[in-house]
């Protein structure tokens, strides 16, 4: 089967031809016939599968007739992340290279007055993640009620992010004769639930078993310490020990704050390395994936932006430095390598609290993942390793958390008295002393209260003495004088002037007329 056996238009044929495509894929040649008759479709495919052509090419088939006018955009494409918002933009530049269609892109990052510009031109074609969609609606600038095509892409990213609520709402602003094309790797039950909702006699195509892997790629898993210095040395020895058939590879991190040390840490040992995770800047984040798809980066260090539909066509290697919590997401991470057939190699680094997450991963593909170098139970502990499991939740309390709790809540703790004895005594001998160490306790209680009640009464009498000192004899109702204060201010006891005195104004000695 070739795309012109599809049914698309000779402009969108043309255009995939110049692309270099002859041969549509198992989630193209599912999906395209049905969405050019215009029915609802759930698209099921692994990772790197070509699902965005799949809805790109149908969609520039459909807009070729009609026109769209300001604020009322014609179709509308949902992006879990900045970067896949702007990779769909590409894609509808590249196919659509021969329609005359206006094209909106609504991420954050970027100016909101420009984007207002662009939807007061009338878009043909709407791309943008759930947030900005929704600022710009409640600003009044966009309208949604014209929309005739709805896409949700990674619709179990969405999930992972949060965002169903926010689907939900934007599905209600759309006209429900619209049609809608859901498309995702994997189908957890709440997905399932969201497309029962918003689709309406779907047509299912599913290309492969939800969450699988392609067989492409050859999965590994690495042993390591739990130190982050063993985890940066683990990976810098694999590095080194790919470098002959590694021409480029992505380095998948949980957490922004380890992306940013082991980026740092590779720049470090002189590794070609980039970093991308979601607090940069958007410029800074399309710069820094342009250079890594152009090859001036031979490593890149990301979050899971990274991991969801980004085309990056030749990714030869894949390291999952962080083993990730939820089992999708390696799926999503693996498949950046090993995409159009290519072969691709993933090493996913773990340590001994790892071992749940493991199994959900394997469980999830139904397969069990090969040991690089032997399993966890060949691991040696590095000095002063803590072999306790990460922190989190359901974890033990430090010690001396209960102490503190107590003294919150104004409780105090008995103190304590033990004797201390010098050396070691065995417990016939610890036994004797026992007698003997609490009449001394007791002894000592006893001094150190009487040296207290001293303490107390030789404090009174030094008050009573300076309070003695300090009262006027009797029959002396003068006030005591404040020498302190200056001469100026001061009246001396036997003055009686009353009022200014001799130094009563002039004007006050005037006569009054009667």
């Amino acid at each position: 089967m070739t795309f012109s056996d599809l049914g698309l238009s000779p402009k969108v044929l043309s255009a995939v031809t110049d692309a270099g495509y002859t041969q549509p894929t198992p989630i193209q040649a599912g999906a395209i016939p049905h969405a050019l008759l215009g029915k609802d479709i759930l698209g099921i495919a692994q990772t790197g599968t070509g699902k965005t052509a799949s809805f790109v090419l149908p969609m520039l088939t459909r807009l070729e007739k009609g026109r769209a006018r300001a604020r009322m955009p014609r179709t509308l494409i949902l992006e879990p992340t900045r970067e896949l918002a702007a990779q769909v933009e590409e894609n509808f530049i590249r196919y659509g290279k021969n329609h005359k269609l206006n094209i909106a892109l609504l991420i954050g990052g970027v100016s909101f007055d420009e984007q207002d510009k662009k939807l007061e031109r009338g878009a043909d074609v709407l791309i943008a993640t759930p947030g900005r969609l929704l600022d710009h609606r409640e600003r009044g600038k966009l309208l949604l009620n014209g929309v005739e095509i709805l896409v949700i892409d990674e619709a179990d990213r969405m999930l992972d992010m949060g965002f169903i609520p926010d689907i939900e709402r934007i599905c209600e602003m759309i006209p429900f004769t619209r049609q809608t094309l859901f498309f995702s790797a994997t189908m957890p039950p709440e997905i399932t639930k969201l497309t029962e909702k918003f689709l309406h006699a779907p047509v299912r195509v599913e290309v492969s078993k939800a969450a699988s892997t392609a067989t492409s790629i050859i999965q590994r898993l690495v042993k390591s310490g739990s130190k982050p210095w063993d985890k940066r040395e683990t990976l810098r020895n694999l590095m080194k020990a790919e470098d002959a058939e590694l021409k480029n590879a992505i380095i998948f991190c949980n957490r922004k704050v380890e992306v940013s040390e082991l980026f740092r840490s590779l720049l470090k040992y002189d590794f070609d390395a980039g970093a991308l995770h979601g607090d940069m800047d958007q410029r800074a984040r399309m710069q820094m994936l342009a250079n890594f798809r152009d090859g001036k980066l031979r490593y890149l260090v990301a979050s899971d932006v990274a991991a969801r539909g980004l085309d990056i066509p030749d990714v030869s290697h894949v390291f999952n430095y962080d083993v990730p919590i939820h089992a999708e997401d390696y799926v999503h991470r693996i498949g950046r390598t090993g995409r159009a057939g290519r072969s691709g190699k993933s090493f996913t680094i773990a340590t001994k609290s790892d071992t749940k997450y493991i199994d959900a991963i394997e469980r999830l593909i139904g397969n069990k993942i090969e040991w690089h170098d032997g399993d966890l139970s060949t691991v040696v502990a590095s000095e002063g390793e803590d072999e306790a499991p990460r922190r989190g939740r359901g974890a033990p309390r430090r010690a001396g958390r209960k102490d503190d709790d107590r003294k919150e809540k104004g409780e105090r703790k008995p103190r304590e008295r033990h004797a201390k004895p010098s050396e070691a005594a065995p417990p016939e001998a610890a036994h004797d002393e026992q007698p003997v160490a609490a009449e001394a306790t007791v002894a000592d209680i006893g001094e150190r209260r009487a040296r207290k009640e001293a303490i107390r009464s030789e404090n009174t009498e030094r008050k009573a003495d300076r309070n003695e000192q300090r009262t006027p004899e009797r029959g002396d109702s003068r006030p005591q004088r404040d020498s302190n204060r200056p001469a100026r201010h001061r009246q001396e006891d036997n003055d009686a002037t009353v009022g200014f005195g001799d130094d009563m104004p002039a004007f006050m000695r005037i006569v009054a007329k009667v």
